[in-house]
């Protein structure tokens, strides 16, 4: 509980940031996902749109705060390299 207005302004943004930082973070694992499941279907053009879609979602979310800069270059890194194997 925070005892003092300054507190509970922090309180308050904290709130907010979180909300937003929830709805980022979703948003990009939706975006990850649609390159997973096109990489599962088999389709190397699908997959490879995805993912060309999904990497500046990913980037950011660095620049945002959500996700650490190596964390994506690590996803990016290993979905690409997925989809390069596919041909």
């Amino acid at each position: 509980m925070a005892n003092s207005p300054q507190a509970a302004k922090r309180a308050r943004q904290n709130e907010k940031r979180f909300a937003v930082n929830k709805a980022r973070r979703s948003r990009i694992r939706t975006y990850l996902r649609k390159v997973e499941e096109a990489i599962a279907s088999g389709d190397k053009d699908a997959a490879a749109t995805a993912l060309r879609i999904a990497q500046p979602e990913l980037m950011r979310g660095v620049t945002k705060g959500v996700f650490h800069k190596n964390t994506a270059a690590r996803k990016m890194s290993r979905l690409s390299a997925r989809v390069k194997a596919m041909a």
